[in-house]
């Protein structure tokens, strides 16, 4: 009997928590009084307490929570199926606005990765063109602008290069609001 006790001194500091939410309160006394009449072994209030636990966890971590809520949202559902489904989710479920600002961190933090690396391959690129390069390394010239000068192709790929770095910073920077 010692694991039911535990679980019901667990439920009992889960009802003195600061949520005052009527209905769960209600529902935590049934479930309290429901575990007392029964006869439970062992292996059935360990499942009871991992499925408990979880529930509380995916309750914590609303990160499953604001991924369904995109799912929904951009599945291929009726719109007013969509509309009940959002409503479920949203009335089941809490979402406060530090998990909601934890998000957009995470997101903004990779936008800003992006960039950087943007500007990595862009300063690579332009390093690629501006220092001198050994005569392998050049390969051939494409374009000559006197005997000993050209474009080569070293200078073609150091563009390339360039070219994605700021393929990168643009596109990173212009997706700012859509992913929000």
């Amino acid at each position: 009997m010692v694991p039911d006790k535990k679980l019901t001194d667990d439920l009992n500091e889960l009802l003195n928590l600061q949520d005052k939410d009527e209905e769960l309160i209600q529902k935590l006394g049934e479930f309290m009084n429901l575990l007392e009449i029964s006869t439970l072994d062992s292996e059935n209030i360990k499942q009871i307490r991992t499925t408990l636990n979880h529930a509380l966890d995916v309750k914590i971590n609303n990160h499953s929570v604001i991924d369904q809520i995109k799912t929904v949202s951009l599945g291929n559902l009726d719109k007013l199926d969509q509309l009940d489904q959002l409503e479920i989710l949203l009335t089941t479920n809490h979402i406060d606005s530090k998990q909601a600002n934890k998000i957009v961190l995470k997101n903004v933090f990779l936008r800003s990765m992006k960039v950087i690396i943007g500007f990595l391959f862009v300063t690579l690129g332009f390093a690629m063109i501006i220092m001198p390069a050994p005569p392998y390394f050049e390969m051939f010239t494409i374009f000559y602008f006197n005997d000993n000068d050209g474009v080569t192709l070293m200078d073609l790929i150091s563009l390339i290069i360039i070219a994605i770095g700021l393929y990168i910073i643009v596109k990173s920077i212009s997706n700012f609001k859509s992913y929000e």
